[in-house]
Parts: C-alpha cells; structure tokens; sequence
C-alpha cells in the first residue's frame, strides 16, 4: 500500500529555515564566541535587536578531492635554462596546489568572512541555551493588568464613526412596528366598517352621519401612523468597546554598584558585563523589565545608565545605603505582588567595618523576602567584611547567591554558574 507523508508545519515566508538551523548547528562554536563577544559594546537596555555574526571563510571550507598531476605529458616552459628534453622533474611537495585567492594578495587583501544576520531570537537562545532561573526562587508569575479594547455589544450612545447603521435600521423598523400596530389594527377595522356602511347607503339613508364620522376617524388615524418618524435618536445604535485587564509579566531589575575611588574603570566594566547578562536574560522569562540604576559611595542615588557606569566618584563606601535606597524604591513603586523583583550588586568587596554587618541585616529582614533572585558579584580577589558577612547569608537564603570575578573571562562561566539548571554539568 502507497503511504504518502504530507508536511504541515508551518515555516512561513523563510523556506530556507531548515538549512539555516543546520547551519547554525553546524557553527554554534564560532557564533556563540561571536555572541559572547557582541555585548562588549552595548548598553544594558541595547539588547533589542540581533548581531551581525562574522565566520571566517576558512572555518566554511568543506574537504573536496583535488586531482594531481599526471600521466605523460609533454609541457613547453617558458624562459627554461636549467633542464632539457628527458630530464626528470620531481613532484612538489605537499600533495595540494593553491588555489586563486586563498592566501593575501600583495595589496594585502584577503579573502572576505562570511557575515550573516543573527536574530534576536537565535542571539538570546545562542546565548542561554542550557541557563534557567533557579528552581529555589521559581514562583507562580505575578499576574498585573494590563488593559486592551475589546468588543462588548452595541450602545445607544457613541461617535459617528462607531454608527452602525444596520443595526440602527432594524432597531428603527422594529420602534415603526411596534408603535403602529395598534393603529393599523384599528385602522383596518374601521375601513371594513366604512366599506360595508357605504355598501348599505342607499339602503339606510340614515347611516350617513355615521360615515362621516368613520371616515373622520381614518383620516386621524393615518395621521398618526404617517407621524410616527422613520428614524429616531433611541434608535441608534453604536459599536462598544470596552477595556479589560488582560494578565502580563514583568520584572524590575535592581543595579547596584560601588563607585567609590576603589572602583576603577576595569571593575566598572566587569560589573557591566554582569548586569548585561542579567537583563538579557530575564528579556527571555518576562514580557516587560524596569532596570533600576543605584549607585553608591558614602551616599546612595538613584542614576541614568551613562551616570551609573561612567560618572566617578572618590571617597569612602557604605553599602547599607545602597540596600536602604532599593527597599525604599520598592515600597514606593514597585509592589512585589505586581512585580518579580531581581537584585544584582557588584563592589570589590570594600565596606566601613561597622556596616557590613548591617547589611546582612537590611538583606535578610527587608530586601531577600521581596525578590525573586539576588546576586552579588565581588570585582575583587581579597575577601573583606562584607565577603564575610554575605558568606554567613548565602548558606541561610536559598535564591541570595554570591560569586568572584576579577577577570573578563570570569564574567561568563560566573553567570553560567549563578544560573545554571538544576542537573546540568558546572
């Protein structure tokens, strides 16, 4: 028996999309270095589009056959001096020529890579393949309204352009039925009375006062039918639509760093490195991210992106009122019943003695119960006192995790590592 297998999945417009997942199955090597690579120069909330990823041309290069030369041939050589007829030319070494363009050209150019277009999509999923949010502070989404029009019937008020004339019409001619049946009902009676009257005329002389006044009658009923209107305002009738809460999720993300004289440029920039994998990688769990920028020295303030990364800053450091400011952020805006509350913090560790204690304190009691997640990241290799006291807290809250990182190369396994999924190889 024949068996025929039709394909119905739906590849829309990109016939091609099957060979463009084999190839970048084929190449995820280099286009997750290239992906890893691409978020060097970008801004934390610059993650909306994809990447021009770049492979060199030799990395596309398949093994082919080549054929060598020969069998007897006789070749004439141009400008020869050193051999004569019968003299035997040993083979070059190496098995393989060189073909037209494969090495630079002596105006120094070389062959072009081969540059094509990654998704958002396909960056992200590059990028995240085997993380998840820790199964430790996984809960239900919060659910917030967000609010879109729907259709909801008909109304007798509205604009014009909502006017829906159909519907109106019939509302008309059900009002003209309604109000003129009685009337035609007793109209169609007195004519039948009228007709018979005037058939019994010459019979009953008498009957003619009753006919005028029948006919009296008739006439004022036709009045008031013709002045019953064609179309009244009670009878139009408008499109509706009304707003309902549609559920959505949403995240805030809270950005925390030290940017006292001990912070330099390199630990700034390993700090953004981190915050930049973070945002990216909520983009993937939640439809909306808030990132909130707090950075602090003796003194905590709420800052735009180019002021929290660039802005520097000299002086002495007190953590607690980074912490202090985040709840007080919180409570004012962000309510955690409507929001899924991320916190990431990067210092090199340094702290007044006195306040590091007080910081374990403002995490446990007031940030840690309002989040879903929260990271610390230390830009430096020596533990101090809030390594210390952070260290007490990690082994008492499950979803509070702290790592270092004091090279470049360190940001990303550190991410991997924080966000890892449950089973999966370290």
């Amino acid at each position: 028996m024949l068996q025929q297998i039709i394909d119905r999945r739906l590849s829309g417009k990109n016939k091609s999309i099957g060979n463009r997942e084999r190839f970048l199955r084929r190449h995820k090597d280099q286009i997750r270095e290239a992906v890893r690579r691409a978020v060097d120069g970008r801004g934390i909330r610059d993650m909306e589009r994809g990447e021009e990823v770049h492979i060199p041309k030799k990395d596309l290069s398949e093994p082919v056959f080549g054929h060598g030369e020969g069998g007897t041939r006789e070749v004439v050589r141009p400008g020869n001096r050193d051999h004569v007829k019968g003299d035997r030319v040993p083979k070059p070494q190496g098995g393989q020529g060189q073909g037209q363009g494969s090495q630079a050209s002596d105006s120094g150019e070389g062959e072009d890579d081969f540059v094509f277009h990654l998704s958002k999509e396909e960056f992200m999923q590059v990028f995240f393949e085997d993380l998840a949010l820790p199964n430790l502070a996984r809960t239900t989404l919060a659910e917030t309204p967000e609010w879109k029009s729907h259709r909801a019937g008909f109304t007798s008020d509205g604009t014009p352009t909502n006017l829906h004339v159909v519907r109106s019409m019939r509302g008309a001619l059900g009002r003209r039925i309604a109000l003129g049946m009685g009337k035609r009902r007793e109209l169609h009676e007195l004519e039948e009375r009228l007709a018979l009257l005037l058939r019994e005329l010459p019979e009953h002389p008498e009957h003619k006062p009753l006919i005028e006044d029948t006919e009296a009658r008739i006439a004022r009923l036709k009045g008031r039918i013709e002045a019953i209107p064609f179309l009244d305002p009670i009878d139009l009738r408008f499109r509706s639509r009304v707003k309902v809460p549609v559920p959505t999720t949403r995240a805030v993300m809270f950005c925390l760093m030290d940017v006292s004289g001990s912070m330099d440029e390199s630990r700034k920039d390993l700090a953004k490195r981190f915050f930049i994998l973070l945002y990216l990688f909520l983009t993937r769990h939640y439809e909306k991210i808030d990132v909130v920028f707090i950075r602090h020295h003796t003194q905590a303030q709420e800052v735009d992106e180019q002021n929290f990364f660039h802005a520097t800053e000299t002086g002495g450091t007190v953590v607690s009122s980074a912490l202090v400011l985040m709840e007080q952020i919180i409570r004012e805006r962000y309510s955690p019943s409507e929001w899924n509350i991320y916190g990431a913090q990067a210092s090199d560790g340094d702290n007044w003695h006195h306040d590091s204690g007080r910081c374990r304190e403002l995490l446990t009691d007031k940030i840690l119960p309002l989040c879903r997640y929260f990271a610390y990241v230390q830009v430096a290799e020596a533990e101090q006192n809030l390594w210390e006291e952070y260290v007490k807290l990690a082994d008492e809250v499950p979803h509070f995790a702290m790592r270092k990182a004091v090279e470049v190369n360190q940001i990303y396994p550190v991410f991997r590592d924080l966000f890892k999924k449950e089973g999966a190889a370290t």
